[in-house]
C-alpha cells in the first residue's frame, strides 16, 4: 500500500510538472511568435474580414457571404482593402448589389487571393480566423464555391493574436468580448468598429460602406494591440503572477522533480556551512 501511495504521489507530481512545462512552452512560443512578426514587419501582415452572420442561418446550406477584407502591412501601415461595394462602384452596380451578389463577391475574393498569393510567405496575424466557419478555410471554400481560385496560406505562417495573448497573459487576462474590452482597457477608440452582431445587422441593411470601414478599423486595432503586447506595454487584467508565474512554477516543479539537483543543493549547503564553521569545529576536536 505504501508503495502504491508513493507511485501515486510520483504520478501526480509528474502530471503537475508536465502541465507547468506545457504552459511555459506555450508562453515561450507565443512570445517567440510575436518577436518573429515584428522582427521583419515588412513581411508581416494583419488580416481581417467581415461576412454575413454564420449564426441563425436556419436551413440555408450555403456558407456565409463575405462582404469585405483588409490586409495591413505591419511595417508601412499600408492597407489593401477588398469590398463588394468597391467592385460594384467600378461596375456601376451600386444600386443593384443584392441582384449581383455572387458576381461581385467572386471578383472581390479573386482580387484578395491574388494579393494573398503575392504574400503567401509572409506572416499573417489575425484574430480567431481558425476554421471553416470563420477563417482562412472559410474564405477558400467561399471562393471555390463561387467558381474562383483560392490560395492556401501555410498554417505555420498564420498567427492567431487572440490565442497568443491568452498564452502570454493567461485565460483571465481580459473579460469577454475580449477584443472590445482590450480596446477599452487600452483607450483605443471604437470609431467605425462594429462587433459581430452589428456587422450581421449592417449586412442585412445593405450598409456595405460601414462594413468596409469596420474591417479597415479592425486591422488597425489588431496591429496596435499586437505592437503593445510585443513592447510589453499592453494593459490587461493579468497580475504579475499571471504573466510570470508560469515560468517560476515550471522552474520550481522541475527543481522538485529532479532529486539529483536537490541532493546536490543539500551537499552545497552543507559544504558551505562546514567551510564557514570549520575553524571552530577543528579547535573543538583538538
Amino acid at each position: 500500500m505504501l508503495h502504491k501511495g508513493i507511485l501515486g504521489q510520483d504520478r501526480k507530481r509528474g502530471d503537475r510538472v508536465g502541465k507547468q512545462r506545457d504552459l511555459y512552452k506555450g508562453l515561450k512560443r507565443a512570445k517567440d511568435q510575436l518577436n518573429e512578426v515584428f522582427e521583419r514587419p515588412e513581411q508581416s501582415v494583419v488580416v481581417h474580414y467581415s461576412c454575413e452572420s454564420f449564426y441563425d442561418r436556419g436551413n440555408n446550406p450555403t456558407s456565409p457571404r463575405v462582404t469585405s477584407l483588409a490586409i495591413r502591412n505591419l511595417d508601412s501601415g499600408q492597407t489593401r482593402s477588398f469590398s463588394i461595394h468597391l467592385i460594384a462602384e467600378r461596375k456601376g452596380l451600386l444600386n443593384q448589389i443584392d441582384q449581383h451578389y455572387d458576381e461581385l463577391e467572386l471578383e472581390m475574393l479573386n482580387e484578395f487571393f491574388d494579393a494573398a498569393r503575392e504574400r503567401r510567405q509572409f506572416l499573417w496575424l489575425h484574430w480567431n480566423m481558425r476554421d471553416a466557419n470563420y477563417g482562412f478555410e472559410a474564405l477558400e471554400n467561399r471562393a471555390r464555391a463561387l467558381g474562383g481560385q483560392a490560395v492556401s496560406i501555410p498554417e505555420e505562417r498564420r498567427y492567431d493574436l487572440s490565442r497568443i495573448l491568452v498564452a502570454i497573459y493567461g485565460t483571465g487576462y481580459i473579460g469577454h468580448p475580449r477584443l472590445e474590452n482590450l480596446m477599452t482597457k487600452n483607450h483605443v477608440t471604437a470609431r467605425d468598429f462594429l462587433n459581430g452582431a452589428q456587422e450581421a445587422a449592417a449586412f442585412e441593411n445593405k450598409e456595405f460602406v460601414k462594413l468596409h470601414q469596420s474591417t479597415l478599423r479592425k486591422v488597425d486595432i489588431l496591429a496596435n494591440l499586437a505592437g503593445r503586447a510585443h513592447a510589453d506595454d499592453l494593459q490587461t487584467n493579468a497580475s504579475w503572477m499571471d504573466k510570470h508565474g508560469r515560468s517560476l512554477k515550471a522552474a520550481i516543479e522541475w527543481f522538485k522533480e529532479h532529486w539529483l539537483v536537490q541532493a546536490a543543493s543539500v551537499v552545497i549547503v552543507l559544504g558551505a556551512a562546514l567551510y564557514k564553521w570549520w575553524p571552530a569545529v577543528s579547535e573543538w576536536i583538538h
